[in-house]
């Protein structure tokens, strides 16, 4: 098949296909601005070391996150960290509309097309919708760049817009990420082949899903409860340090993550069989089979929102250990007799890290609804079936919620836990070492004159205080109200489709 006929069966298909394009292309965009936010922070230079700035900070900025050179690698972190729910909406967007797609390469099969061909043709699909995505996401990074760059009276910036990454990584990331979301489809596609009476899979489950993600949560909460104790055994040793302290951070975050939500695929299941096993009306039951069928249907569904909410508990954690320092700091000072300073600079950044939670579970929520509505529409054969033999709508309805709030609520519970653990390990004690100050016990003037500063002086010793952080409940509260909010909207969203999916022309889909 040549290039040029893989490229034109590529853009064909219905609303449904042009719909998936559209928000991979979406996806992929997001995906761009926020990678490349996050490389043009890294991107600002660092000033050589003068008399008057011995700290090589960049005083050009208003914000301290982007003046500071040691706090630029962690707003970076957490711009990255955005991308995880971006990708994950990409995933569920390319599974909308799988039923009708599958149909159309079953249509390419008997007409001639061999299985490698029409796997390369759903990756071609999928690449050049992403490549689309990240071209627009570039053009508004520039065109952003150049509105957004207004110095004050001063010549300070609100945002890096002065610095621009390298062309090379400018390329990277708007071909780097459409060759990602190419080799993740080909991933997904490789125990699928399309035949030409449909799809069949070379491998089906054939009893539920193991406990086996705990090993990778107990790995994360480790790996992170292993920081201090390593900084502390290597801390003659910088560059060990340098490479080690980050590598524990990745991988025990990594390792939580994947691990939480590969076990809401076990949580799914064990909820179907406990719905199965105690429930006695319909909607339950319907759920229950669906939720013992499909496992692994929650784990794709709720991956995007189950990192946000990791993220926003460990983010929690943190918080409260800065709160902590902050009080010990103000403790201190009030031993001493100095004026204690209300807030740290770190709490005000934390409300930054806090809005940055807020926009992923936005995003997550979106991934959730288009999960939703694609099970719905793709199962809808079967939902106007059941409406035609008699089953009320308002049943259909319930089941949904059932089974999209049977295993979230466990799910969300587990998320909260395993970041707040992680945020914990990271920080596990507030602590401030024992200080001195001196004090001029005087009017301004004695102290401020040598000849008699002397007599009034003296030197204050404060012990060294340290303090375990709270539990911050409220703050996780509100994330997994948010959390489970979001959930909520998405089955409210789905009922909309669901009316229309059960109409009894539905029955006639193939």
């Amino acid at each position: 098949m040549r290039p040029a006929t893989l490229v034109r069966l590529a853009l064909a298909g219905t609303r449904t296909d042009t719909a998936r394009v559209v928000l991979t292309a979406l996806s992929a965009l997001l995906a761009t601005l926020t990678g490349l936010a996050a490389l043009t922070v890294l991107a600002i230079p660092t000033p050589a070391a003068t008399d008057a700035n011995p700290n090589r900070w960049s005083e050009h900025y208003h914000n301290a996150l982007l003046v500071e050179p040691g706090l630029r690698g962690g707003t970076a972190f957490a711009l990255l960290m955005l991308m995880i729910p971006v990708l994950a909406l990409a995933g569920q967007c390319a599974r909308l509309g799988a039923p009708a797609r599958d149909r159309r390469l079953a249509a390419l099969r008997l007409a001639g097309a061999t299985p490698g061909q029409v796997t390369r043709l759903v990756v071609l699909e999928t690449g050049v919708a992403a490549l689309l995505g990240t071209l627009v996401g570039l053009g508004v990074y520039l065109l952003g760049r150049d509105l957004l760059h207004r110095p004050d009276a001063r010549g300070r910036l609100a945002l890096p817009t002065d610095v621009l990454p390298s062309t090379g990584v400018l390329a990277g990331v708007v071909l780097g990420l459409p060759a990602v979301a190419a080799l993740a489809t080909a991933l997904m596609l490789r125990t699928v082949t399309t035949s030409p009476l449909g799809v069949t899979r070379k491998a089906g489950r054939e009893r539920g899903p193991g406990p086996w993600a705990g090993l990778l949560i107990g790995f994360g909460v480790v790996s992170i409860a292993l920081i201090r104790p390593a900084v502390r055994r290597f801390a003659d040793d910088e560059e060990v340090v340098a490479w080690l302290v980050p590598l524990l951070v990745a991988a025990g975050a990594f390792a939580a993550m994947i691990g939480v939500v590969i076990g809401t695929g076990w949580i799914s299941y064990h909820c179907g069989r406990l719905l199965r096993r105690y429930a006695r009306r319909a909607p339950a039951l319907l759920a229950a089979g669906r939720l013992m069928a499909d496992p692994w249907a929650g784990s794709r569904t709720f991956a995007a929102l189950l990192a946000a909410v990791i993220f926003g508990a460990g983010a929690a954690a943190l918080r409260a250990y800065f709160a902590t320092q902050d009080q010990l700091d103000r403790e201190q000072s009030r031993l001493v007799g100095a004026e204690a300073t209300s807030g740290s600079f770190y709490l005000s950044t934390m409300d930054l890290v806090d809005a940055a939670v807020a926009v992923a579970v936005l995003i997550a929520a979106g991934g959730l609804i288009v999960a939703l509505v694609e099970g719905i529409v793709a199962r809808r054969r079967a939902y106007a079936a059941l409406v035609a033999v008699g089953v009320p709508r308002a049943v259909l309805s319930r089941s949904v919620a059932w089974q999209a709030l049977a295993p979230a609520v466990p799910a969300i519970l587990l998320a909260l836990t395993v970041g707040t653990f992680l945020g914990r390990g990271l920080f596990p004690k507030a602590s401030r070492g024992e200080s001195w100050m001196e004090t001029c016990d005087a009017t301004a003037a004695l102290c401020a004159d040598p000849a008699t500063r002397g007599q009034y002086t003296q030197v204050v010793a404060t012990p060294g205080l340290e303090r375990v952080p709270a539990v911050p409940l409220e703050q996780l509260a509100w994330l997994g109200a948010g959390a489970l909010a979001a959930v909520l909207v998405t089955v409210g969203v789905g009922m909309l489709f669901l009316r229309a999916s059960t109409a009894l022309d539905e029955l006639r889909t193939t």
